[in-house]
């Protein structure tokens, strides 16, 4: 709960760069550095935001993914495993729905499924629960790969609670987050992937910061 009242609360804070002209319609979150600099002799305070770092993972087909080839897309990201009997399947359906719902900007976004079982999750895995969960976007993406950095990108990055816990069902504990990240690399929504209700929240959110933040039509 403290958990989701700090993400909360992290997520009012918008960015104060002056310096920067596009008018931000969500908001930036993640833990910020406050960077002061002289303006015209004028002492000036920058909020800076932390970016998506580079990651390498393998994919769902056996292929070597990199961020930078996922370049040029918003993002939608959730943490999961694919032995998870709770939350992971209510998630997997709420953003397949999304997926498919999101279908006519399926150019401009990227669904992205971190496994945080990378033991069990192999490719093979992954592609059995695609195949399970009938999915067959080709926008989104199901990666394995270190288990502790993953779970370090989630905590760190995305805002999401991933690691290990024995008294937890599968061995894993994990919130339920999706994530919103944008273009840049700058988180801008998190969003509770099991309550339809805020699923339907990040796709507007996803629309409005497409349209008024890339100019990207029907994206209304």
């Amino acid at each position: 709960m403290r958990l989701v009242l700090v993400i909360l609360s992290i997520g009012l804070l918008y960015s104060c760069d002056s310096s920067k002209k596009k008018v931000h319609v969500l908001p930036f979150i993640g833990n910020f550095d406050i960077e002061y600099k002289l303006v015209d002799g004028v002492e000036i305070a920058d909020t800076i935001y932390p970016r998506i770092p580079f990651f390498h993972y393998t994919n769902e087909s056996g292929k070597e993914i990199t961020s930078t080839q996922l370049k040029g897309k918003v993002w939608v990201a959730d943490f999961f495993f694919t032995s998870c009997q709770t939350i992971c399947p209510i998630m997997t359906t709420n953003l397949k729905r999304l997926n498919q719902s999101t279908n006519d900007l399926k150019d401009q976004i990227q669904f992205i499924s971190f496994s945080i079982d990378p033991e069990r999750d192999t490719p093979a895995s992954l592609s059995r629960y695609k195949r399970h969960y009938g999915i067959q976007s080709d926008n989104w993406t199901f990666l394995t790969g270190d288990e502790e950095k993953t779970h370090l990108l989630g905590i760190e990055n995305f805002q999401i609670f991933a690691g290990r816990d024995e008294e937890s069902q599968g061995g894993f504990a994990h919130s339920g987050a999706f994530t919103l990240v944008d273009k840049e690399g700058f988180v801008r929504g998190v969003y509770l992937g099991t309550d339809p209700k805020q699923v339907e929240q990040l796709e507007k959110d996803l629309r409005l910061l497409l349209k008024e933040e890339y100019g990207i039509p029907g994206s209304n």
